[in-house]
């Protein structure tokens, strides 16, 4: 099977204009099918600001509420999305955006009302249907998601930019030998937070386990390797999890961030 890269680059990566372009001029140079999932960085908070939309969080989440899903949409979906694919262009890589709406290619749930209510927050199906990613990314398109996927009743949703790169990954091993790469500004899983170098080379179930019970996980990056051990045990060959400055050196076969494995 030919190999398919999935590269999640997140808020920090985004925020920073040289970091950002640095890693999309990475990113354009992999020399393989790919395609690259993106958060929203701090941009929708101080635009909603701006416009009087003050954030609202619940143990770290965004409350999506009829504004916000509008903001969203409109920086995350817009403003984010076609810096992204205009700066790509200027790397001479073909990059086509799109949301999860477009061509139905993210269908998601609207998250049920529980002890907390999220809003307009989407969950994405386990797996999707990917024939018409496959159509891009065959005709040597390169597919730039933003975070907001649809309810197929006309509801945009926001939705976790982790766990889309993550149901595209597994959606995709089928046709695919995939590796999915989540970029962030830290090197890798870090056994001590206050250690940049602490970085644990390779994570499997057992270690997780492990590194839980013995609390040495920031909670930030618990649902990074959630999403990592749901698209290995979905058919996904490897994830890795790394700083978006060591992309290149992580699309080898010594990679230096942290690999999950079953």
């Amino acid at each position: 099977m030919n190999r398919l890269f999935v590269i999640k680059i997140g808020g920090h990566v985004i925020d920073d204009e040289s970091a950002l372009a640095s890693c999309l001029n990475d990113f354009a140079a992999i020399d393989a099918p790919k395609i690259l999932v993106h958060g929203g960085g701090k941009l929708a908070t101080s635009i909603g600001k701006q416009l009087g939309i003050e954030p609202h969080y619940v143990m770290g989440r965004r409350i999506t509420d009829a504004p916000t899903i509008d903001l969203v949409t409109m920086v995350y979906a817009g403003l984010i999305n076609k810096k992204l694919v205009a700066a790509l262009q200027a790397f001479n890589c073909h990059a086509i955006g799109l949301t999860g709406a477009d061509a139905n290619i993210i269908p998601a749930l609207k998250r049920p009302v529980g002890e907390i209510d999220y809003g307009f927050v989407g969950d994405v199906h386990t797996n999707i249907d990917v024939k018409n990613m496959l159509l891009l990314v065959n005709n040597n398109l390169v597919p730039v998601i933003a975070p907001i996927t649809h309810d197929g009743k006309g509801q945009l949703l926001n939705t976790n930019a982790d766990t889309i790169a993550s149901v595209l990954a597994r959606s995709l091993s089928k046709q695919y030998d995939v590796r999915l790469v989540y970029c962030f500004e830290k090197k890798g899983v870090l056994e001590n937070v206050q250690d940049e170098n602490s970085v644990i080379p390779i994570i499997n179930k057992k270690i997780y386990q492990q590194l839980l019970l013995d609390k040495k996980l920031a909670d930030g990056i618990l649902p990074k390797i959630e999403n990592a051990f749901m698209a290995i045990e979905n058919g996904v060959k490897e994830v890795l999890i790394g700083d978006a400055k060591d992309l290149m050196q992580n699309m080898s076969d010594q990679p230096s961030g942290t690999l999950i494995r079953q």
